[in-house]
């Protein structure tokens, strides 16, 4: 960096202006040189602080940083929380924090770089749109380690960032660890049945009948997004997000708040799926707008039905994504039954700074193997994907 850059922490988005943030690229739907990423946005970030769903009482305290001219104008950021657990991250070093722990050290608090709740990729080394990434980038990535040195924390975590950030973080020495998701690559098609002609014919069958099913008992579909998402569709999704989170995760992460501010600052970003039974929804799924990906996030449900949560979090997500041509569906973290409804494997990158020179020693050589294992199952569950041979999508 010059002199005439500096970095500052900062706790809360309060104290970040909209109009400064939304410079940054990726994260405004107007002029970026990225494509726009709703979880970058300052509508997504501060919704989930002053919801208090992301707050020092929850374990993730804010720890932003900011890179600033000597005017104060915003160039740079990285998204960062100090976090006392390793819960609602979808990257897992539980492992990492035991063997540590159980050695004399203290792995907690960590420093996060990460979006809370949200195993989606994105842009992780914000940069000004007219700003040069190349110097900038890496400025952030060692600006990053030394506030995890002046903090005393064990370490640093940057997850779900693109592979060619993931680049950056390696080159300045930082620990490069992959995983898998499965997604929905759009390649031109026309509708979903044009989608399923590239399917084997059993495949092909199999996925016709499962929607079919799925409706069975006058169930529909509805689509809300923009102003039909008012406060009473939220107190019914919310139902189902805490029946089924509650059940799933132990205790849900979300507020009740938290849904009634993205639908007053982002509802245009905002995709309900509900479904709906003798005039009442029974379940529903909630997913996010991007200029080129749809991402679906939480589902939940009052009323258990054979195959709804299919049709309601991944066919009607592909529905979509062709309807509104977005490149893209992002499922979300985990399971490998969607690889038989057309979402492919896709690798997906974290980087990590470890300042205990036995413990990075010890988590490098895990990772290496970790990598190997990671391609090799996406090469074998590639080969089993439900497409004709020759029209497998190259991801």
């Amino acid at each position: 960096m010059t002199d005439e850059l500096s970095i500052r922490v900062e706790r809360s988005f309060k104290n970040i202006a909209p109009e400064s943030w939304s410079k940054l690229a990726g994260a405004s739907r107007t002029g970026s040189v990225l494509p726009y990423n709703p979880f970058i946005s300052h509508a997504f970030l501060s919704s989930l602080e002053e919801s208090g769903s992301a707050t020092d009482k929850a374990g993730w305290l804010g720890n932003h940083l900011l890179l600033e001219t000597d005017g104060g104008e915003l160039i740079g950021a990285v998204v960062g929380y100090l976090k006392s657990h390793s819960q609602g991250e979808y990257v897992f070093d539980h492992g990492w924090a035991d063997a540590f722990e159980r050695a004399g050290g203290r792995y907690y608090p960590k420093l996060q770089c990460s979006i809370p709740f949200t195993p989606a990729t994105g842009p992780r080394l914000l940069v000004a749109e007219g700003q040069d990434r190349e110097a900038i980038q890496p400025a952030l990535a060692e600006s990053l380690k030394e506030v995890t040195r002046q903090l005393g924390v064990s370490s640093a975590h940057i997850t779900f960032l693109p592979e060619d950030e993931a680049a950056v973080f390696e080159d300045d020495g930082y620990l490069h660890r992959t995983d898998q998701q499965f997604h929905f690559i759009n390649e031109g098609y026309a509708d979903h049945n044009s989608f399923l002609e590239t399917l084997a014919s059993r495949k092909r069958k199999a996925l016709k009948k499962e929607r079919r099913a799925a409706l069975e008992g006058g169930i529909s579909i509805d689509w809300l997004t923009g102003s039909d998402l008012t406060e009473n569709i939220w107190d019914q999704f919310f139902a189902f997000y805490m029946d089924t989170g509650s059940r799933k995760w132990g205790r849900p992460y979300l507020t009740r708040k938290f849904y009634s501010l993205i639908g007053e600052r982002m509802p245009d970003d905002v995709l309900l799926v509900m479904a709906k039974r003798e005039g009442r929804y029974i379940a529903g799924a909630i997913n996010f707008i991007g200029d080129e990906t749809l991402y679906g996030r939480h589902w939940g449900c009052i009323e258990d039905h054979p195959f709804l949560h299919f049709e309601v979090c991944y066919h009607q997500a592909i529905d979509f994504a062709l309807a509104k041509k977005l490149k893209r569906v992002e499922a979300g973290a985990q399971g490998e039954h969607k690889l038989a409804r057309g979402y492919l494997p896709v690798v997906t990158h974290s980087a990590h700074y470890i300042g205990h020179q036995g413990l990075r020693r010890a988590v490098a050589d895990y990772l290496k193997h970790e990598r190997e294992q990671v391609e090799e199952m996406s090469e074998i569950l590639t080969e089993h994907s439900p497409f004709r041979k020759g029209e497998r999508q190259d991801i």
